[in-house]
């Protein structure tokens, strides 16, 4: 007999334990189980494989695109800066920079490689980093970090060039300057714009690291001179290096500018005021074209075309305010205004061209003396004697004869206390003062001494050696006020004001500034080897600091072409003896350049 338990079955006399009954029975709903979990798995992957692929496929192909699509800018060639003659003044030549992917910044190799970058271009880390801070990090643009690198660095980039993932080393062009200061401050420099420029010229197309005119002439004519920036479209790998080419747009160079300057009469007056600091300005008398334009200290605007250094840096700050073009800035204009006062003395209908006035040591207004320049007086003298000596008790007494109203509003027709109209920019307005200008600023009333010192261009009047020069003109030409300008061609040269002079005016200041070179304080350029000049001597008070000297003069005193105004800052001396002979020998140059080397 088999005895079997009522949890177990039998099988041909074989016992099977209930527990493995149990275990065997339920294996298909184990299977069921993980097959619909296999299934609910897989069609979540296929789902979001199917959204991926055929829903974003497109977008994420785009972000794989624009992953190994770049776009390097070229820039175009700047336009030339052209002398009268042609001759070049500014151009361009070809040079290596060095730029980053804005996406390299965000590698892990980045602190590696911004490290060698920074010890193959001998520049601070942080320099770097401070400028890609600037940049979009997600920009398909390169960014400029240095330009005009040195051919050593240029072979030690190629070298390292695996090593350093995002980094370009590329070619452009630079500007150049062949005759490095000369009319530096006329011509401007260049620099990277500024942030704050940048947005005044977001319509404009401009970028960050764009190179624009900083001043002169490479400012006020920026637009044309620029161009339009070209442009490749190109794959890299994963280092940053180019693979091919994908497309391609041709920069527009910029358009040439000619200027009125004349580069040898540059070179001449440069050397006139040789190391001293002042200024000199030659303009065409008849249509206001300037000839010649020097401003001293100087500065060399090649410097600006690649990373200046400290050193570099440290010279140009150690002249006195080298970028302060002097030619535009506003001085005491002192005697050299007396060709306003005799003006306004004879239209007042007050004096005539025979009118004679004692002369004497000094002026006494109310306990305060005037002193006559030679402490002695000079006699009897009319209004073209007064002018050859340029008689300081004469024209003080004419001052107060036809009062400072007078004075204040012949100065102003001469151009004065008003810009002239230069296409350039940091141009002074100068100062014609008043009784309202006065009380505003010192809170006094305007007395009779600021009559006299106002007459003989002393005191608060402020005239630069541009507006000086238009006046100077504006007798030469016969009594128009010209427009100074730079560009040659341009409608300035039509744009004439009439001053109102009488022709018995004119007669009068013109044989008086004649005077003042055959014998009176401008004999320094009676010579018989120039035409004949006429022109004003004048010595500028600048207390506690030395004097100022002036000479302006036109040529040749019977018909007139050129006007040239020297100015010599602080110089000590008197304007016969130290601008006069560099007025002599600018127009020495203008008329016959083999005497221009003679004293």
């Amino acid at each position: 007999m088999i005895l079997t338990s009522r949890n177990s079955k039998t099988s041909k006399g074989y016992t099977i334990p209930s527990f493995e009954r149990r275990r065997v029975g339920s294996h298909p709903r184990s299977l069921l189980i993980i097959l619909t979990l296999s299934v609910v798995f897989l069609g979540v992957i296929g789902s979001r494989l199917f959204y991926l692929q055929l829903v974003e496929g497109s977008r994420y192909h785009q972000f794989a695109i624009s992953n190994r699509i770049r776009l390097i800018s070229n820039q175009p060639t700047r336009g030339r800066i052209l002398d009268r003659d042609g001759q070049e003044l500014a151009g361009s030549r070809l040079s290596y920079a060095v730029y980053v992917w804005a996406f390299a910044v965000r590698e892990s190799s980045w602190e590696n490689t911004r490290k060698q970058v920074a010890r193959l271009l001998n520049i601070p880390e942080i320099e770097i980093q401070k400028r890609l801070e600037q940049v979009d990090q997600e920009s398909p643009f390169l960014f400029r970090i240095a330009q005009d690198i040195s051919p050593a660095q240029v072979t030690a980039f190629q070298e390292r060039m695996t090593d350093l993932p995002g980094v370009v080393v590329n070619t452009e062009t630079v500007r150049y300057y062949p005759n490095n200061e000369l009319a530096a401050h006329a011509l401007g420099y260049l620099g990277e714009i500024s942030g704050e420029e940048l947005q005044q010229r977001t319509n404009e197309g401009y970028r960050l690291g764009d190179i624009v005119g900083q001043m002169g002439v490479e400012a006020a004519f920026e637009q044309q001179l620029r161009g339009d920036r070209g442009g490749q479209q190109v794959e890299i790998d994963g280092t940053g290096q180019v693979i091919r080419v994908l497309g391609e747009k041709l920069a527009r160079p910029g358009q040439d500018v000619q200027l009125t300057l004349d580069l040898d009469l540059q070179k001449a007056a440069e050397a006139a005021l040789g190391s001293r600091a002042g200024a000199i300005v030659a303009l065409a008398s008849e249509t206001g074209e300037v000839l010649a334009m020097v401003s001293h200290p100087a500065f060399n605007p090649n410097l600006f075309t690649s990373q200046i250094n400290a050193t570099q840096w440290q010279q140009l700050q150690s002249k006195k305010f080298p970028f302060v073009n002097r030619a535009l800035q506003g001085y005491p204009p002192a005697s050299t205004f007396k060709i306003v006062t005799t003006t306004a003395a004879l239209e007042s209908g007050r004096y005539s061209r025979s009118t004679v006035l004692p002369t004497s040591p000094y002026l006494n207004l109310g306990g305060i003396k005037f002193w006559e320049w030679n402490r002695s007086g000079f006699g009897q003298l009319d209004f073209i004697g007064a002018m050859a000596n340029s008689s300081n008790t004469f024209f003080g007494s004419v001052g107060m004869g036809v009062g400072e109203t007078t004075l204040i509003r012949w100065a102003r027709k001469f151009g004065l206390g008003q810009k002239t109209g230069i296409e350039l920019s940091g141009e002074a307005h100068g100062l014609v003062p008043d009784t309202a200008w006065k009380q505003e600023n010192f809170n006094e009333d305007w007395y009779p001494g600021d009559t006299v010192n106002f007459s003989l261009g002393q005191g608060a009047i402020q005239a630069t050696p541009l507006q000086v020069a238009v006046m100077f003109a504006s007798i030469a030409n016969g009594g128009a006020r010209v427009t100074p300008h730079l560009q040659k061609g341009s409608g300035a040269s039509t744009q004439r004001q009439s001053v109102d002079l009488s022709p018995e005016t004119l007669q009068v200041i013109q044989e008086g500034l004649r005077a003042v070179v055959v014998r009176g304080t401008g004999q320094a350029l009676n010579s018989s080897s120039l035409p004949p000049i006429a022109g004003k001597s004048g010595t500028a008070e600048d207390p506690p600091r030395q004097s100022h000297a002036w000479f302006g003069a036109y040529a040749p005193a019977d018909s007139p072409e050129i006007v040239v105004v020297a100015f010599a800052e602080n110089s000590g001396s008197g304007g016969g003896s130290i601008a006069g002979p560099m007025v002599k020998q600018v127009l020495a140059d203008y008329f016959e350049p083999e005497l221009a080397l003679q004293p």
